[in-house]
């Protein structure tokens, strides 16, 4: 099979958290013959998998960088921490960070938000994931400060989570190889950005069967042409006109009799 031969297809790559299905279902919908590949990848490995050409584009988390990427920004996320159901915190419906002043705030090494200082006190080891440090908090060692994404991605029944006021969030974006931009990956723009079917951005979508068969037949109703039918009704127009004129002349003469026009007997002679 050559390269032209081959089905096209759509991969893409998404980070933990994000929730694609929306937007798969429409591309479904849209390109029933293009079948969309889905893959999740770790977020500190999404640019990597992107440049090496495993995925034709990604729902990574911000920033990225724009000297190798495009990117178009959807949505930012609520910062959050998770903590045991029995937490002192759970009493209020927003946490401020002072808050946790007393408990060990775990520090994930796959953390998505970009801190300048962590609240709380810090735990003697990272752990290595955020699954990893969910477990912990399960267990009363620590608790979790994560996009609102990932504490429903991770939720268990004896945890929960509030609202962390002025806390770094993270954002999602939907990022591609700048170089390698594809009519493919223009389609995903256009649903991710919510255009419909029938915008006239991105690229134009294929004629309808009875306007494709209209073109074909040469536009087979075809108008009369403006100057012939101008004439006509000029010419028509004179020849009303002549037969309103001779119309008249007959009228006033009696169809051309000469008026008082009597011819009576001979008279007998004498």
């Amino acid at each position: 099979m050559t390269g032209s031969d081959a089905t096209p297809s759509f991969r893409l790559a998404y980070v933990p958290g994000v929730m694609p299905d929306k937007w798969v279902r429409i591309w479904n919908e849209r390109q029933p013959d293009v079948p969309l590949t889905l893959t999740q990848v770790p977020a500190v490995a999404a640019a990597e998998r992107l440049l090496d050409g495993d995925a034709d584009a990604g729902l990574v988390r911000t920033p990225v960088d724009r000297e190798v990427f495009s990117a178009i920004p959807l949505y930012t996320e609520q910062t959050v921490v998770v903590v045991p159901k029995d937490h002192l915190v759970t009493a209020v419906d927003e946490v401020a960070p002072e808050d946790l002043d007393d408990d060990i705030v775990l520090h994930p090494l796959d953390d998505v938000l970009d801190w300048e200082s962590l609240p709380g006190r810090p735990a003697l080891e990272r752990p290595a994931t955020t699954a990893d440090a969910i477990e912990l908090v399960a267990a009363g060692i620590g608790v979790l400060a994560v996009p609102l994404s990932l504490a429903r991605l991770h939720h268990r029944k004896d945890l929960t989570h509030r609202p962390l006021k002025d806390a770094p969030e993270s954002s999602v974006a939907l990022a591609w190889p700048e170089a390698a931009k594809t009519d493919l990956i223009e389609d995903f723009i256009g649903i991710v950005r919510g255009r419909t079917v029938n915008s006239t951005r991105g690229r134009q979508q294929p004629p309808a069967r009875g306007e494709s068969a209209d073109a074909d037949r040469g536009g087979a109703r075809r108008k009369p042409a403006a100057g012939k039918s101008a004439a006509g009704k000029s010419a028509a127009g004179k020849s009303a006109a002549g037969k309103s004129a001779g119309a008249k002349r007959t009228g006033k003469s009696g169809r051309g009799a000469p008026k008082n026009d009597r011819r009576g007997k001979p008279r007998r002679r004498s």
